[in-house]
């Protein structure tokens, strides 16, 4: 058992990390699942996972030439 410090920090116990093949220096997400649940999920690849977020429906075409044209 783990319990969450005043720093809102939670030590995780070894073998639950191996088990999930998590290590030490993975970037990790964490997700509400629901009152009372968290799950830690891997992010292998930062860019990987956000290319292509900001699409057509973000920015119309020519929206980012048009602010580049204002630059000095």
């Amino acid at each position: 058992m783990s319990v969450i410090s005043r720093k809102n920090q939670v030590t995780l116990p070894v073998d639950a990390l191996r088990a999930a093949g998590l290590e030490q220096g993975d970037d990790v997400r964490v997700e509400v699942r629901g009152p009372g649940r968290l799950e830690l999920v891997r992010v292998d690849e930062l860019v990987e996972e956000f290319a292509g977020v900001f699409d057509a429906r973000v920015y119309p075409n020519d929206y980012l030439e048009e602010l580049r044209r204002e630059w000095p």
